[in-house]
């Protein structure tokens, strides 16, 4: 015993050095991204955003509570079944302490019984179908991303009368978005009326037909007369413009989009859409940041992805600051009703459903653009308080 005692005390004064340097096992954090595929734009830039924002909110030390930070990335390639199998190899294998993803709706979806199952947090971050905090929600789901009901109750807020026709993507994405438009122009009291949705494959390159069956059906309803436009990817503004849609008294309504699709709407000087961040809007301290830097090292504004990566790492930082020991349950308590700072503001998690309640921005595309980035004009900001969310979840 005499000479084991010495190394056994050896050792107790290693774990308490550690313990008074907050020294422990790495923070795992799983980060799930289309990063092949259709929507690898997007996922680039939420990757981005996030290690920016873990970046900024830790000092640049990376770490937390005294632990450092691991990010474990992994690309579903906008796949159902490979982000469900991806996820569980993250909490499974990796043993990670939460997790955030991903692009795809489809993907997101698919996800969220394997958080269910391992009882562990999963973040959405920035896939926006309703069902992800509606029918499909479990307990540990958290969404930083606005949801297609948040997009439609922003785009509904400016429009009080007339007629709406929609062009959407067949999938997922497209339906869940006309679907929450038409409910949303009714919960804001508008009298707007939709009168034809036209749904087109995601991969459509020749939008002639689908969008002649809108000219026609918008023709003679009360004016104005709106072809919303719900588009993932390349957006077909410009191939509808060559059609001409003003023969038809038919103003193209877009919704937001990132910068380099953005750029391309030059010639729509004065149209007017909604958007979930476009970085001249937010007026604060960590939006000053992430757009200085952002220009700093990659030479060009942040984009709309990035600020939602930003938000997601802002939402982990600031539960895993309340919960030092990582554990699920603690974790879902501490983020249920909690406030965190993100570079379009203070967002706040809804205890009732776990979406996060955030300003959206109605914005009107630039006639005299100073440089290649300034592409929108701010109408005004519009806060959660005018966008009435259901709650649609079975809890």
């Amino acid at each position: 015993m005499k000479r084991l005692f010495p190394m056994a005390a050896l050792s107790f004064a290693l774990i308490l050095s550690g313990a008074a340097h907050g020294a422990g096992p790495d923070v795992k954090i799983a980060l799930i991204a289309g990063k092949t595929g259709a929507l690898e734009a997007y996922a680039r830039e939420t990757e981005t955003g996030f290690m920016l924002g873990l970046e900024y909110l830790t000092g640049g030390k990376m770490e937390i509570n005294g632990r450092k930070i691991k990010v474990i990335v992994k690309d579903d390639q906008g796949k159902p079944d490979l982000g469900r199998t991806l996820l569980a190899e993250a909490y499974g294998d990796d043993k990670v302490d939460i997790a955030v993803g991903t692009t795809s709706s489809g993907s997101a979806i698919a996800m969220l019984p394997v958080a269910k199952e391992y009882k562990k947090v999963l973040v959405i971050e920035p896939a926006v179908a309703d069902a992800i905090t509606g029918d499909k929600w479990n307990r540990y789901i958290f969404r930083t991303a606005r949801s297609s009901m948040q997009d439609a109750m922003a785009a509904a807020s400016t429009l009080k009368a007339g007629s709406v026709g929609f062009l959407a993507q067949d999938y997922a994405f497209g339906r869940d978005a006309v679907a929450a438009g038409k409910e949303a122009l009714a919960a804001t009291g508008s009298k707007a009326k939709v009168v034809h949705e036209e749904y087109a494959p995601a991969n459509t390159t020749d939008f002639t037909a689908p969008a002649q069956r809108l000219f026609d059906a918008l023709k003679d309803k009360p004016e104005p007369r709106l072809l919303q436009i719900v588009w993932a990817g390349p957006n077909p503004m410009n191939k509808l413009a060559d059609m001409q849609p003003a023969r038809y008294g038919v103003t193209l309504a877009p919704g937001g989009n990132i910068l380099p699709i953005l750029k391309t709407w030059k010639s729509f000087a004065g149209t007017q859409g909604t958007i979930y961040y476009y970085y001249a809007f937010p007026k604060n301290k960590m939006n000053d940041w992430l757009v200085a830097e952002h220009r700093k090292r990659f030479k060009a504004p942040p984009d709309m992805f990035t600020a939602g990566g930003f938000a997601a790492a802002s939402a982990v930082f600031t539960a895993l600051a309340k919960v030092p020991d990582a554990n699920s349950e603690k974790l879902v308590a501490a983020m249920e009703g909690m406030n965190f700072d993100t570079p379009k503001g203070k967002m706040t998690f809804r205890k009732e459903d776990h979406q996060a309640l955030q300003a959206m921005y109605h914005f009107k595309i630039k006639k005299d653009q100073k440089d290649e980035w300034d592409l929108l004009e701010l109408v005004r900001e519009i806060p959660p308080a005018e966008m009435p969310l259901p709650v649609r979840n079975k809890r």
